[in-house]
């Protein structure tokens, strides 16, 4: 087993030195310089440009712009941001918490409601509710997250008045945050009705967030689950007249969980990536809007060791899904 994850890690190094040469080239591709930006509609001179340029190390060739981010990054430096002119990892310590606690909730919410709709979707094969089922997991899969995501605003907030357009929590409650986590803190702070406001404006961003991946994994459970049923020994324990829930409980899902978990592991970089969306449009202050923003503003430190961590930590999930496969069945590490 200690071989099987020493070989996983180990290939996970060149694509962690593919990615910085992919994130490094992204924002120099981009048109104009952080220099120009930064100074706004008061303008600046040839020489000032020049000399800000070259503060920033910016006027160097790219190759030595490379070489010199790669220095940074072996000393476990991300650099310092261009606007903010804080540390980049301290300003993603401050903006990761509220991303992971809304993609959690969503995680969450896309593993309790998908796959046991898939497994009943695939017990009752055919059946109405199968086919409801799975066409209303068709629909959720197509919809564009932008467009979802304004739909319920504009229904539960505008129309309805249920939920909170923005923000984690209301502007009333102002209370220190130890965790960073706002549904632990709010509990945490003892204020009457500060969890209440963070569970409402958590509620419309994790909804939109899992919607795709709770599509996902539905059909995925559904297609795993009727493979499964399908099998020698499923149609035995049947034959041996045990019950349903345990045929199907005990002898056809941990089968058919392989494929779930992976679905469910790739689901992770698909929030990352919903993630940028549904922050724009709900105003939620985490790393999606923090790098939207640093794109505008050509941050390049930002937006270069942005993109490296949440691309490590798409791949350490992938890494703990391939751990899961061999725990779930030990001829895969034997493979």
């Amino acid at each position: 087993m200690l071989n099987f994850i020493v070989r996983k890690i180990a290939m996970l190094i060149p694509t962690l030195f593919g990615i910085t040469i992919v994130s490094f080239g992204f924002i120099h591709l981009l048109p104009g310089d952080p220099v120009t930006l930064m100074a706004g509609d008061k303008g600046m001179t040839v020489q000032e440009h020049a000399a800000a340029m070259a503060r920033l190390g910016l006027d160097r060739p790219l190759w030595q712009q490379y070489l010199g981010y790669l220095g940074q990054l072996a000393h476990g430096n991300l650099g310092t941001s261009l606007v903010t002119h804080r540390p980049v990892l301290n300003d993603f310590l401050t903006f990761f918490p509220a991303t992971l606690e809304l993609s959690i909730c969503a995680m969450v919410l896309a593993v309790v409601i998908g796959m046991p709709l898939g497994v009943l979707a695939a017990v009752k094969r055919g059946t109405w509710f199968d086919q409801l089922s799975m066409s209303t997991a068709l629909v959720g899969y197509s919809m564009p997250i932008f467009w979802w995501g304004l739909l319920l605003i504009v229904l539960f907030a505008g129309v309805l008045h249920w939920a909170p357009v923005s923000g984690r929590i209301s502007l009333m409650y102002y209370f220190p945050q130890p965790t960073g986590f706002m549904l632990i803190d709010s509990l945490l702070s003892g204020e009457p009705g500060a969890f209440r406001s963070a569970v409402a404006h958590l509620a419309l961003p994790s909804i939109v967030l899992a919607t795709v991946p709770m599509a996902v994994i539905a059909r995925q459970s559904r297609s795993a689950m009727l493979e499964v049923l399908g099998q020698d020994y499923v149609r035995t324990a049947r034959a041996k007249g045990l019950a349903p829930g345990l045929v199907v409980g005990r002898h056809a899902l941990r089968n058919a969980l392989i494929p779930v978990v992976t679905v469910v592991g790739l689901q992770v970089g698909a929030l990352m990536t919903g993630a940028i969306l549904t922050e724009t449009i709900f105003s939620w202050p985490g790393i999606g809007k923090w790098i939207v923003d640093a794109i505008s503003s050509r941050d390049y430190p930002v937006v270069q060791s942005g993109l490296l961590v949440i691309a490590t930590m798409v791949m350490l999930v992938n890494l703990v899904v391939d751990i899961l496969y061999a725990v779930i069945n030990p001829r895969i590490r034997h493979a």
